[in-house]
């Protein structure tokens, strides 16, 4: 008698049971650890948590650029070049310079300037360089009756001269008074300087710091677009005295106007608006109009792109009347 001994492939009952039962465990595991995940992430217990200093060991330690100072905001003017920058200061221009004055028994961390003025930071007085006027020139005169010329002679046509006019003279001069000429290195240093100044009044501020010079003057730093921003202030400056000048304002009103604009790459303003004005209308469009008129401003220089690394920089520009 031949015993058969093939076995059936169906698993038996106490085979599903096992199965059964480790599916069961399974499931309790994967929902335990999810629940728990879940509790911990709403009771915060994961917040607290560090893993074993053993686990680091083969991360490289991450490294935070901390930025040491905002960007420079407000431009100065610098009368006296320092080669080194200050260490911290919100003031830019287009050369360095660092707080002095001439008392140095006081130490504060600003300087001491004994002007009239609060809004604008400027350490020296200087006025508006007027425009100089050119003397008429005199009515030219009866041309002479042409004689016949003999027609054997030739004709003398004569030199054909440049008239160059007279050297022009300040309005308030007159033609016989000769322009005052510095007699000193001092005065004639001091007659540069003043013609490159901008136009206003020196602030007044306490202070005093221990950096004693003949002179005031406040930290700031030369940066890549101080020479440009120089020249925008030095056009829309001139700019907004010819157009005060050629209508004649009154000037009975004291105040100030900001004006915010986007400076593009090409030199172009776009999106301009006034943020405050506190002297009317009137003198808010004359403001408007000396930027408008002024720009473009010309192409950013390649280092001011870099530094910026922006297509616009946004501007304030305010303008004070006294």
């Amino acid at each position: 008698m031949v015993r058969d001994e093939t076995r059936s492939l169906r698993p038996s009952r106490h085979e599903m049971s096992r199965l059964t039962v480790a599916l069961l465990i399974s499931l309790c595991l994967h929902l335990g650890t999810w629940a728990g995940y879940q509790a911990g992430k709403k009771f915060g217990w994961w917040e607290h948590f560090h893993l074993p200093a053993w686990m680091h060991r083969h991360s490289p330690p991450v490294q935070v650029a901390k930025k040491e100072q905002e960007d420079p905001l407000v431009f100065v003017e610098v009368t006296h070049e320092e080669p080194e920058p200050p260490k911290n200061t919100p003031n830019y221009s287009n050369k360095n310079s660092q707080a002095a004055n001439p008392d140095a028994t006081v130490d504060t961390s600003q300087p001491k300037v004994d002007g009239k003025q609060k809004d604008v930071p400027k350490t020296e007085d200087a006025t508006k360089v007027q425009k100089l006027q050119p003397t008429p020139s005199p009515p030219p005169p009866e041309p002479k009756p042409v004689e016949e010329a003999h027609p054997s002679e030739t004709l003398n046509i004569g030199d054909l001269k440049l008239n160059k006019p007279p050297e022009p003279k300040p309005a308030d001069q007159t033609p016989d008074q000769p322009a005052p000429r510095p007699r000193t290195l001092k005065q004639a240093q001091a007659q540069q300087q003043q013609q490159e100044q901008l136009p206003g009044q020196k602030m007044q501020q306490q202070g005093g710091v221990r950096r004693q010079r003949v002179w005031s003057s406040l930290d700031a730093k030369a940066t890549a677009f101080g020479d440009y921003d120089r020249a925008i202030i030095d056009a829309v400056t001139a700019r907004w005295y010819d157009l005060l000048d050629s209508h004649r304002f009154a000037q009975d009103r004291t105040g100030k106007v900001v004006l915010h604009f986007k400076l593009k790459p090409d030199g172009t303003v776009e999106e301009m608006k006034i943020v405050e004005n506190t002297v009317g209308d009137l003198l808010g469009y004359v403001c408007e109009e000396s930027v408008q008129e002024a720009a473009p401003f010309g192409k950013w220089p390649s280092d001011m792109l870099r530094e910026i690394g922006a297509n616009y920089r946004d501007i304030s520009f305010t303008f004070y009347y006294y």
